[in-house]
C-alpha cells in the first residue's frame, strides 16, 4: 500500500513537471512570434491569395519580424474590431494600413509612419461626376470604422458601411451606390484587379493626406520603441522603398 502511494506521488510529480514544461514551451513559442493583424480585404496592402494573406503590409511585417529574430504571425479580423482586439491583448500590433488620428491616439499608441497616402473619391466613369462637391445628397460607400466616413459626411452624402473595399468597389461597379471613398492606392489597385474595375475612375484630387503607422497597445512601450527603431532603419536602408516598389508599380509611398 505504501509502495503504491509512493508510486502515485511520483507519477503526480512527473505529470505536474510535464505540465510546467509544456506551459513554458508555449510561452516561449508565443514570445518567438510577432502577431499583427489587418482586415485581409485591403489590396494591395493586405489581402488573400488563396489561403495566404499577402501584400505591402504583410511584407513590411515580415521584414520587421526578421530583424526582431521572430516569426511573423499575420492574422485577419473585421476592421471595426481591430483596436478592441489589440487592447484586449489578442495582437501585438495592428499592421493594416491604419491612419494616425487624434481619436485613435486616445486609446492606442502609434509608431512613426511607414507610408503615406490619402482619401480618394471613386465613381463610375459614366456617372458624370468629376468633383467631390458633386456628391451632396448622393450615396457613398466606405469601410466601417474608417476615417473615410467623416469625409463622406463632410461632402453631404449618405453613408453606407461595408466590411472591406472589395465590397464597396463591387457595389459601385454594380451601380448600387454613387461613389466610394477609400485610400487612393487601394482604389487604383481595385480598378486594376477587380472585375469591372475599368468602369471606375478617380474623381478630383486627394481629399486629405494620411500617415499610416502600426498601432500598439498603450501598455507596451518597449515594443513601441523597438518597432520605431526598426522602422527608422528600414526607411534609411531602403527596405521600405523596395517593398513599396514591389506592390505599387515602382512607386515609393514611404516618403511624403
Amino acid at each position: 500500500m505504501l509502495k503504491t502511494k509512493k508510486g502515485f506521488l511520483v507519477l503526480t510529480a512527473i505529470l505536474a513537471l510535464s505540465f510546467v514544461v509544456m506551459v513554458g514551451c508555449g510561452a516561449q513559442d508565443d514570445a518567438e512570434q510577432l502577431t499583427v493583424v489587418g482586415s485581409g480585404g485591403y489590396p494591395p496592402f493586405n489581402f488573400y491569395e488563396g489561403d495566404d494573406v499577402v501584400g505591402f503590409d504583410v511584407d513590411t511585417g515580415a521584414a520587421i519580424a526578421e530583424r526582431m529574430g521572430v516569426e511573423l504571425n499575420y492574422v485577419t479580423s473585421d476592421w471595426d474590431g481591430l483596436i478592441e482586439g489589440l487592447r484586449a491583448g489578442r495582437y501585438d500590433g495592428i499592421l493594416g494600413s491604419m491612419a494616425i488620428t487624434d481619436d485613435r491616439l486616445e486609446v492606442v499608441n502609434f509608431t512613426i509612419p511607414y507610408y503615406y497616402s490619402g482619401a480618394q473619391l471613386v465613381v463610375r466613369e459614366d456617372s458624370g461626376i468629376t468633383n467631390p462637391a458633386d456628391m451632396d445628397g448622393k450615396v457613398i460607400g466606405v469601410v466601417t470604422g474608417t476615417t473615410f466616413e467623416d469625409d463622406a459626411l463632410e461632402l453631404g452624402a449618405e453613408v453606407r458601411l461595408y466590411q472591406d473595399d472589395n465590397q464597396t468597389l463591387m457595389e459601385l461597379i454594380n451601380g448600387r451606390i454613387d461613389g466610394v471613398i477609400t485610400d487612393r492606392l487601394v482604389a487604383l489597385g481595385g480598378m486594376e484587379q477587380i472585375s469591372g474595375g475599368e468602369q471606375l475612375t478617380l474623381a478630383g484630387e486627394l481629399l486629405r493626406l494620411e500617415e499610416m503607422a502600426i498601432a500598439v497597445n498603450k501598455n507596451d512601450e518597449e515594443l513601441l520603441e523597438e518597432l520605431n527603431q526598426i522602422l527608422q532603419e528600414m526607411h534609411q536602408d531602403g527596405t521600405l522603398t523596395s517593398i513599396s516598389q514591389k506592390w505599387h508599380n515602382g512607386e515609393d509611398i514611404t516618403v511624403k
